[in-house]
């Protein structure tokens, strides 16, 4: 069985010939830092691993390390920036927005392994306006989608996203104004909450109509904000649940599969999960990483109505742990999360100074386990 084959079974759900292993998106850091550079499929290939390859082009992540800020920029949003400093471990970037109806700023700082966000774009209630009224929203190119996709082949499978700088409208709403003051206005100003989640679906939907024929094979949506180590589950009901569903069906439509990312915190809202209208959910954040609850409590809860995708600690177990513990980790999931089917071993999140020779151990134990 190949190891798109493999892949594909236990997205949908059925038990492929082992338990397909992998990682959730190889950082560039890594491959620049331990493996010499090489290529993130020929990283997959070195280890034996089942390959995820995630397309970024025309989505629009702030977040990433190499991100070209002047594709945003339209004659009605130009984002022009200030570089204060293009240090590579300290990049701070000031960024000023002009458009007809006024101008918005926001600041950025990162090193060489992500991007984060110092000042929010929204500072003003009638901000929305501007960002409803002047965000450009791309048209995906399907070509280069179809050349990634059979670049790829047999040895994994491509990812899309939603265009944003998170995939979940609510997700993005957090990358444009802080999430505490959102939090707060849930509860005094519930409306105006809607009404920029409202704008940001509307765009999502639109960049969702230009997906129709690329050649993805499942589709990444959600993001952290949502999951409930931040929010309660009243709130992601609210917020996050009627707008995932739109975009998910929306996506349904044009016959993709979706995976809803919550990073970890999923205690409280296994329903809402399901109910979003998602085929998978992942990344399964065990406790020892910030999760919630284990990836096997999360499995009980959602039974056989979900794929899965995750559940390894990247840091406590792969990266600091010894190979005893590495190999029973992954055995424990198996036999716990996925000992019928549905369900791709992968580490819960992205990983940085983690010796070679512990990615070895972690895929040399899943393809032990065996169906």
């Amino acid at each position: 069985m190949t190891s798109k084959e493999r892949m594909m079974r236990a997205l949908h759900r059925e038990k492929p010939d082992r338990l397909p292993v992998s990682v959730h998106q190889w950082q560039g850091y890594h491959l620049d830092t331990y493996l010499d550079g090489i290529s993130d499929i020929a990283a997959f290939e070195r280890f034996g691993m089942d390959a995820q390859i995630q397309y970024f082009e025309e989505m629009g992540q702030f977040w990433l390390v190499n991100a070209d800020y002047a594709k945003a920029s339209t004659a009605d949003w130009r984002d022009e920036v200030t570089v204060i400093s293009d240090d590579p471990d300290h990049r701070v970037n000031h960024h000023t927005i002009t458009t007809p109806s006024g101008t918005l700023t926001y600041k950025t700082a990162g090193d060489r392994k992500t991007t984060w966000i110092t000042e929010y774009l929204i500072k003003r209630d009638e901000d929305i306006e501007i960002i409803r009224k002047h965000m450009p929203v791309p048209v995906l190119n399907l070509a280069p989608v179809a050349e990634a996709y059979d670049r790829v082949g047999d040895r994994g499978i491509l990812r899309g996203f939603v265009w944003g700088d998170q995939a979940g409208c609510w997700q993005h709403a957090c990358c444009l104004a802080d999430a505490n003051d959102l939090i707060l206005r849930c509860l005094t100003e519930p409306d105006w909450v809607h009404e920029l989640l409202g704008i940001l679906l509307g765009k999502k939907l639109h960049f969702v109509a230009s997906m129709k024929g690329a050649k993805f094979d499942v589709i990444e949506t959600g993001g952290g904000a949502g999951s409930s180590t931040l929010i309660s589950p009243d709130i992601h009901r609210e917020f996050c649940l009627p707008y995932d569903r739109e975009v998910h069906d929306a996506l349904h439509g044009l016959g993709f599969l979706v995976t809803y990312h919550t990073c970890g915190g999923t205690f409280g809202i296994e329903d809402a999960i399901v109910q979003n209208g998602c085929d998978i959910s992942e990344t399964l954040a065990p406790k020892s990483i910030g999760g919630n609850q284990e990836p096997w409590e999360f499995k009980a809860k959602v039974g056989n109505r979900l794929a899965l995708i995750g559940g390894l600690d990247q840091f406590s177990v792969l990266t600091e742990g010894s190979d005893a513990l590495i190999r029973g980790k992954v055995h424990e999931l198996f036999e716990k999360v996925g000992d019928n089917g549905g369900y791709i071993c992968s580490l819960a999140d992205h990983f940085f100074e983690t010796p070679p020779e512990k990615l070895q151990v972690y895929a040399d134990a899943a393809r032990e386990c065996t169906y």
